[in-house]
C-alpha cells in the first residue's frame, strides 16, 4: 500500500507529531496550510488574497509531491479570520479550482498560531488512474 508523507515544518512536527500531508493508498489528506514561503515567512502580510494564493500553491505542492493532481482534490476547507476577505480568498480558490469545483467549506476562526496569518487551506484528494 502506498503510504507516504510530506513532513511538517520541524518546529511544529517535533511539538505536535503530524505531517503536512499524508497519502495512504489512493487517499491524500493535506493539513491546514498557511501562506508561508519556503523559509517559513508569512507571504503578503495583511493581504488575504496573497496569503490564499500562497497557501494554495503550498497545498498544490503537497498533493503533487504525493503523486496527486489538483483535479483529484475532492474537498477543500478554508479557514479565515475575517469574513470581509471572503471574495479575495474566493478569487484565489477559483484560480486553482475553477472547473474542478471540489466540495468546499468556509469557516471563520478567531485566529491562528501566528497572528499574521489570515487564511489556511486544507484538502482531501483521491488519486485515480487516468
Amino acid at each position: 500500500m502506498n503510504n507516504r508523507t510530506v513532513p511538517a515544518p520541524p518546529h511544529f512536527a517535533d511539538k505536535f507529531g503530524y505531517s503536512q500531508a499524508r497519502r495512504v493508498g489512493d487517499f491524500i489528506a493535506v493539513s491546514g496550510t498557511p501562506g508561508r514561503d519556503a523559509s517559513g515567512a508569512v507571504v503578503g502580510e495583511g493581504d488575504a488574497y496573497a496569503q490564499a494564493r500562497q497557501a494554495l500553491e503550498n497545498v498544490k505542492r503537497s498533493v503533487e509531491t504525493l503523486g496527486g493532481r489538483l483535479d483529484q482534490v475532492v474537498r477543500t476547507r478554508i479557514y479565515l479570520t475575517d469574513m470581509s476577505h471572503i471574495w479575495d480568498i474566493g478569487r484565489a480558490h477559483l484560480e486553482f479550482f475553477g472547473g474542478i469545483d471540489p466540495a468546499t467549506s468556509l469557516v471563520k476562526v478567531t485566529g491562528f498560531f501566528d497572528p499574521k496569518i489570515l487564511v489556511e487551506v486544507d484538502c482531501d484528494a483521491v488519486v485515480v488512474a487516468g
